[in-house]
């Protein structure tokens, strides 16, 4: 017997009768977010470029957050974690996030070290 899939996306704000309006609806959100990174990479707003926050341009920072918003819409609706136990939801999307952000803080520190290394002109390794 075939699983019934939710028709719904947004946690329910929006909700289809077919799973081929649910699939152009996801679609042209994704599109939207891609749009955006896209716009913001050719365009680079002085506002977003020249402000950081912890270390980081604060338009790095947007990059990072609209790519885990659609890898994780990616995995919730196409790969139908929603019809999944919460555990299993969990396990699949909260590891790569706290992965990515684990990996964010090595960046940051290894990037603050190498540019401390370079300012006060301690170029030169010694092994």
């Amino acid at each position: 017997m075939a699983h019934a899939h939710k028709l719904e996306i947004f946690r329910g704000l929006l909700k289809f009768k077919t799973n081929v309006q649910k699939i152009w609806a996801v679609l042209v959100f994704l599109t939207i977010v891609t749009t955006i990174e896209v716009a913001l990479g050719i365009i680079k707003p002085q506002a977003l470029t020249h402000s950081h926050f912890l270390g980081m341009k604060v338009l790095n920072w947007i990059f990072i957050t609209l790519t885990l918003v659609k890898a994780y819409y990616i995995a919730w609706d196409f790969m139908h974690l929603r019809d999944e136990k919460n555990s299993l939801r969990r396990a699949i999307v909260w590891t790569p996030i706290f992965l990515v952000l684990y990996l964010i803080f090595i960046l940051l520190f290894e990037a603050d070290y190498i540019y401390n290394v370079f300012k006060f002109g301690f170029v030169k390794w010694n092994f």
